[in-house]
């Protein structure tokens, strides 16, 4: 039997990136850890938002803004989509699908960023009868806006 809760899927010991750092020493960091996204936190620790690889390039380069100038802070606005540790994958699913997005940052007890889920996370962890659900989630879902 799969996975049943966003805990048992998930990837753990996510990275977050300074709210203070540039999107060049952003872009530096997923380089370096081979990913697309990072997450955005503050001083305090806890999650501002998400950074992705095409916000750099559609937010960032294509409006001419200077990437080393440019604070992450400026892409961590409003209330960024999350869910908890202990969340069921189908609470995951139906908030990807909700929010359109591919990727959830995972918020654990302590109400610290302890993770990531992705669709493919949630496909690999169902059972083949439920694989089907992910694969029309994933068709059907918007590009990734944060």
């Amino acid at each position: 039997m799969g996975a049943t809760t966003v805990r048992e899927a998930m990837h753990e010991g996510c990275e977050c990136i300074n709210e203070s750092e540039t999107i060049l020493q952003a872009a530096k960091r997923m380089e370096q850890l081979d990913i697309g996204v990072l997450p955005i936190c503050g001083n305090d620790e806890r999650l501002k938002g998400m950074l992705t690889d095409r916000d750099i390039v559609v937010k960032v380069l294509a409006h001419e803004m200077d990437p080393a100038t440019t604070p992450v802070s400026d892409f961590a606005q409003g209330t960024p989509v999350w869910i908890s540790a202990d969340a069921s994958i189908e609470e995951a699913l139906d908030l990807m699908r909700e929010h359109a997005v591919k990727r959830l940052p995972v918020i654990g007890d302590d109400k610290q960023l302890c993770g990531i889920i992705t669709e493919a996370d949630i496909a690999t962890s169902l059972s083949p009868t439920k694989t089907g659900k992910v694969v029309e989630a994933i068709a059907s879902a918007q590009p990734d806006h944060f």
